[in-house]
């Protein structure tokens, strides 16, 4: 009886973070469109200024690890020094800026079709680099999401959804977000490198370590720079407070979706955190398609439903790895 409501319990907590992930990044998402696509105020103009939401999304969740920690770990010495994530902050700054700038050139469904094929890079790099041999059934997971994105991008967008854009420009939008995974990969070897280093690092000292410094290089590239566009950002954000509150919004929504994948990944591991960020990617297309007014054609859905297809057989050949791992650590 005890063993069945202790797994009824992790049945809930595994319901409670899938909801809480879906929620609040498809929300993100949303807005995240929301502030690249639409017109404010009465003057009828654009929030021109998208890397302000990098800066504003380093404050809010610097704040919020901070009182996590003064609340939740417990004092143990032998954490990172807070001056070891400086590289890896350089990196987490730029890539994600490159990210949303890509929102003035394609659209949302495009950039997270985009920024999708992680595994692309990951496999050139251990090729090319470090010469490691992949099996058949990888390189057809990375031939499914390469084919769709590729496809994807080749097709004509529509009309609608071209309107929308800031300037639309295809090829510099599918070249930033590619950028964007390519900074991505420094960052996670170089935080992978820090925890091997650092072993009692909890994820609450990560994300303070990384959010400082991106809130220190955002503060400089935003207002340190000749043309100031944080001071712009601030004074559209005065002059139209509903764009300060999709700001506010987004931010938070970023805070909470670390939270609960801090949760998800001490409680069921990396690869349940790799299924349900995967799948939520796909909704939250979805829910661009029909909510924000983004039209895709079939051959488009066709593409959609062909990276994720690879992305979904990868996370399978990682679990019979997995399951493979764990019988054989049962028999030694």
């Amino acid at each position: 009886m005890e063993a069945h409501g202790s797994g009824f319990r992790r049945v809930f907590v595994l319901a409670f973070c899938v909801a809480g992930i879906w929620s609040a990044y498809i929300y993100q998402g949303v807005l995240q469109e929301t502030l690249s696509t639409k017109r404010f105020g009465s003057d009828g103009k654009r929030f021109e200024h998208l890397s302000f939401l990098n800066l504003a999304q380093n404050v809010v969740c610097l704040i919020w690890s901070y009182i996590m920690i003064k609340l939740w770990s417990s004092r143990i010495t032998g954490g990172a020094p807070w001056w070891t994530y400086w590289s890896a902050g350089i990196t987490n700054t730029i890539g994600p800026a490159m990210g949303i700038e890509a929102l003035k050139y394609i659209s949302y469904p495009a950039q997270v079709l985009a920024k999708s094929s992680k595994m692309i890079p990951v496999m050139l790099m251990g090729t090319l680099v470090y010469g490691i041999k992949y099996t058949f059934p990888e390189y057809m997971c990375t031939f499914l999401v390469a084919g769709g994105v590729s496809t994807f991008a080749l097709l004509k967008t529509s009309s609608k959804t071209i309107s929308k854009l800031a300037h639309p420009n295809a090829p510099l939008g599918y070249g930033l977000c590619f950028l964007n995974l390519a900074f991505d990969g420094f960052t996670n070897a170089t935080q992978d490198s820090i925890s091997a280093r650092y072993p009692k690092t909890s994820a609450w000292d990560i994300m303070l370590g990384m959010n400082l410094w991106g809130t220190i290089y955002n503060v400089i590239y935003m207002f340190g720079w000749p043309h100031g566009t944080g001071y712009h950002a601030i004074e559209f954000c005065r002059q139209h407070p509903e764009a300060a509150w999709d700001i506010l919004l987004y931010c938070l929504c970023g805070a909470v979706g670390q939270n609960f994948i801090f949760l998800t990944i001490s409680r069921f591991g990396s690869l349940a955190n790799t299924t349900i960020t995967t799948t939520r990617k796909f909704v939250s297309i979805v829910v661009s398609s029909v909510l924000s007014g983004n039209p895709l054609s079939s051959k488009q859905w066709g593409c959609v439903v062909m990276v994720f297809s690879g992305l979904s057989y990868q996370i399978y050949l990682k679990w019979r790895k997995l399951q493979k791992l764990q019988r054989k650590r049962k028999t030694t």
